[in-house]
């Protein structure tokens, strides 16, 4: 009975992680805000996170930029308004009523066009019991400054409310059509409060220990990239073949587009549309094998062995990468020891090939050749 009841157990377990998507599987999140929200969606699903903040938004209520902002367009009030974050908007009327300027604020909104450029944007404009004029498709700016400049913007008066920080760019083709830019920056990024997390994210990457790095802000992907410039091209050249980048939409992925990163991005710019679309792509990058009368997938950091989740630690893992590279074929010592992290010598091969048969559970599929090296058993 006990035996039995073990049996299921086991079972019970097998298909539960098999069941989850991601099992196998290590995710890296940029974000702040919301992050245990995103965290949560992807452990749902059975993958490992890592949490990396990029970035923390800093308010900015009592910034006497946002104040001296938010008078000129009181004093002249803007014919256009770009809502560029629903965050941003609900900070702006919050700054605003404390300094009692919460009717006038949202009186001069009522009477602009106003633009939502996304979602979260249109959402909060309609919270505040306001009604976007026209909203992009795509919910990038360039979108938004095309619209704008066709419908002549010459000797009109644009409020941008900033995302983070400047966009010289768009206020610069704004005014080159004739209009007169007001910004409104009503939060700041600033590097997080504890920088280390993000280092080590980016040494997970460079090394391939992560499968994906998720993106929710383009400022992130910067902050990223700057905290990886030790790295350099390790750290692209990941991004560029082995670590799936997920963005949650176009204007995140921006950043990417001139280095040749290839990303994966939802239709929607949702967390949960974010998360489906890593369900859908990690495991197209699972590599599949008939090895001595077991079926071996590799997923991340695990394999599953006839059906079975074998999570692996990273040197094993790394060893059953490279012989299931090159199915059938003997790699020797030396060639196993470059797929090992750095500083490993040829006993730490010996170690991390007698960890991988532990882990796998299933003798004969990692067979020792006499004198040559290693191979997966045909």
């Amino acid at each position: 009975m006990t035996d039995r009841t073990g049996g299921t157990r086991r079972t019970a377990i097998k298909a539960a992680a098999l069941a989850a998507p991601l099992s196998g599987y290590t995710v890296g999140v940029t974000a702040d805000r919301r992050r245990d929200e995103l965290a949560g969606l992807l452990e749902s699903r059975g993958a490992r996170v890592v949490l990396a903040p990029a970035l923390r938004i800093v308010p900015i209520a009592d910034d006497t930029e946002l104040r001296a902002a938010t008078r000129a367009c009181l004093e002249s009030p803007p014919d256009i308004v770009l809502v560029s974050t629903g965050i941003g908007l609900r900070g702006w009327l919050e700054a605003a009523e404390g300094w009692g300027l919460a009717e006038a604020l949202r009186a001069m909104l009522a009477r602009a066009y106003l633009i939502g450029r996304g979602p979260k944007a249109r959402a909060a404009i309609r919270s505040a019991g306001l009604r976007e004029s026209w909203a992009p498709e795509g919910e990038s700016y360039e979108e938004v400054v095309d619209h704008l400049v066709a419908r002549n913007v010459s000797k009109l008066t644009v409020a941008l409310q900033l995302h983070g920080e400047s966009q010289p760019e768009y206020t610069e083709a704004l005014e080159a059509a004739g209009a007169r830019v007001i910004e409104v920056p009503v939060y700041r990024w600033a590097p997080p409060t504890d920088s280390a997390p993000l280092h080590r994210l980016v040494d997970l990457i460079a090394g391939r220990l992560v499968d994906a790095v998720t993106f929710t802000s383009a400022a992130a992907v910067n902050a990223l990239l700057r905290a990886g410039e030790p790295a350099g091209e390790d750290l692209l050249s990941a991004l560029r073949t082995d670590v799936l980048v997920a963005c949650v939409g176009p204007v995140t992925a921006a950043p990417l587009r001139p280095l040749q990163v290839p990303i994966v991005a939802p239709a929607r710019a949702r967390l949960s549309a974010l998360v489906r679309t890593i369900v859908e792509e990690l495991p197209k990058r699972a590599v599949s094998l008939e090895v001595a009368g077991h079926a071996l997938t590799l997923r991340g950091h695990a394999a599953i062995v006839d059906g079975e989740l074998r999570p692996l630690a990273p040197a094993p893992m790394a060893v059953l990468r490279a012989l299931a590279a090159a199915p059938g074929r003997v790699l020797s010592r030396a060639a196993l020891l470059h797929a090992l992290p750095r500083g490993a010598d040829e006993h730490a091969v010996e170690m991390a090939v007698a960890r991988l048969r532990a882990g796998l559970g299933a003798p004969g599929v990692v067979q020792t050749v006499v004198k040559r090296g290693y191979r997966l058993s045909n």
